[in-house]
């Protein structure tokens, strides 16, 4: 049996991580995956059941929006950019974010 475990990804969490890898430029969806997972020192995975899907709600949001173009291994594939208000809700989902932390750590620590 393996005891190695599995990455995921905190529930909610997926887009306001999708935004900050989008933060530094354009990414296809296999290298937003990569990315999260690599910087997250392999805690953070994203399975692509749920990449795909968040980011055509964060099309139609607005938060994002995408080109076809060619991957470093020579694949169409459709690069993420954000948006001027994709930047804004980042900066948005990252407040909540906080918020929500601290008061979860202040519960941990006084209960």
């Amino acid at each position: 049996m393996n005891d190695t475990p599995k990455p995921v990804t905190p529930s909610g969490a997926l887009p306001m991580l999708i935004m900050r890898v989008l933060h530094s430029g354009p990414l296809h969806g296999y290298a937003i995956a990569q990315r999260i997972y690599v910087l997250s020192s392999e805690v953070l995975g994203v399975e692509e059941g749920l990449l795909y899907p968040t980011l055509q709600k964060m099309l139609l949001k607005g938060w994002v929006t995408a080109e076809w173009g060619i991957s470093e291994t020579n694949r169409k594939v459709r690069f993420y950019k954000l948006t001027p208000e994709g930047r804004r809700q980042f900066k948005a989902e990252v407040s909540d974010y906080d918020r929500v932390s601290q008061a979860i750590r202040t519960i941990l620590h006084t209960a």
